[in-house]
């Protein structure tokens, strides 16, 4: 499957994609705006970074007026979906209850925390995974 490899952003491509994802279609100077308060980058290491995501297919661009704006190419439920996938698979060998169990030991969980937790798994209960 191409998609998959696809949808592996890097952390710089994936700061851009939130960018969009938050924002919208946005140009290259409206996307280096919000990413330089996080990480400092130019202009140049910003369009260059979304020229390469233009070609892996993780953005579009619309070149029908003078400045060109881009858009998120994949959602970012798919985008999260595909990553914590594949993480589980790295580090925990596939074992969401060991993805799960990770993910809790590490942090203080409030109470209505896990009862949202509750609802969200008794909500999947029954429900056919595809």
């Amino acid at each position: 499957m191409g998609d998959e490899k696809r949808l592996k952003p890097t952390d710089s491509e994936l700061m851009i994609l939130q960018v969009l994802w938050n924002s919208g279609p946005s140009t290259v100077r409206e996307v280096m705006e919000v990413v330089e308060k996080e990480k400092p980058m130019g202009y140049t290491t910003v369009l260059k970074f979304m020229q390469i995501m233009l070609e892996k297919g993780l953005l579009s661009r619309d070149e029908s007026s003078q400045k060109h704006v881009y858009r998120a190419a994949v959602s970012s439920d798919v985008t999260k979906h595909q990553m914590v996938g594949e993480f589980m698979d790295r580090v925990f060998e596939g074992s969401l209850k060991d993805l799960v169990v990770g993910a809790l030991g590490g942090k203080k969980v409030t109470s209505d925390e896990l009862d949202e937790i509750r609802e969200l798994i008794n909500g999947f209960e029954g429900k056919e995974n595809v």
